[in-house]
């Protein structure tokens, strides 16, 4: 499969033979970047705001989902587990999604806005997750020490960070520095796209950083 990064927490999936997802489109006119002009078959939404839910940014999809559930749609399974995306003791606070999809035995799991580390049920309930995307310039989402919580817990193959700042955002958040230190990188390159098939994960987790497109 190819998995290609468009800015902010909006990915592009896809695979020959199977239904395309893009993940939290978002507007440019907020968010900053080029404006969206993608197509999909399936559209996810993590929760509803300007930076994640602008479905007027993909063309040609069939299904929209924004919440908790199972789904099988064009050959990919998609499991959606809700989080409360922000303080648990504030109802008016809007709550976040994360998606797991499975491409014949590959899974993505889109960590959406989360803002903290999930409790061991929710991790149980995304299952062996392959590739990780997650957020790691805090804002509303997790900061780089809660990724790096997040990604010993999940144990996947490849961890690929999104949600941070880059010169063409206009949101304040983090840079990607932070999150490398903690990791304990130095001088990672960047890939247009990845490209990735079971045969091939790594065996130890790998972080993949890619260069955001303009969609």
């Amino acid at each position: 499969m190819e998995i290609t990064w468009y800015g902010h927490s909006c990915f592009r999936l896809t695979e020959r033979g199977l239904a395309t997802v893009v993940t939290d489109p978002y507007d440019n006119s907020v968010i900053g970047h080029g404006p969206l002009k993608l197509k999909a078959d399936i559209v996810t939404i993590s929760h509803q705001a300007a930076g994640h839910g602008y479905l007027e940014a993909v063309k040609g999809y069939s299904h929209a989902i924004t919440g908790a559930g199972e789904f099988e749609i064009g050959g990919v399974f998609i499991t959606g587990v809700q989080t409360n995306g922000h303080d648990r003791k504030s109802t008016a606070q809007p709550r976040n999604t994360l998606y797991v999809f499975d491409y014949d035995g590959l899974t993505v799991a889109h960590m959406g806005d989360l803002p903290a580390v999930p409790t061991q049920a929710e991790i149980e309930a995304l299952g062996t997750v392959h590739v990780v995307l997650v957020p790691v310039g805090g804002g509303n989402g997790l900061n780089a020490a809660k990724a790096a919580e997040v990604i010993s817990l999940l144990e996947p193959n490849i961890v690929i960070p999104m949600h941070y700042a880059t010169p063409d955002a206009k949101v304040n958040l983090d840079s990607l520095d932070k999150f490398l230190k903690e990791m304990g990188l130095h001088n990672a390159e960047t890939t247009p796209s990845l490209k990735i098939t079971k045969s091939g994960l790594p065996e130890e987790t790998q972080v993949v950083l890619l260069a955001y497109q303009q969609g």
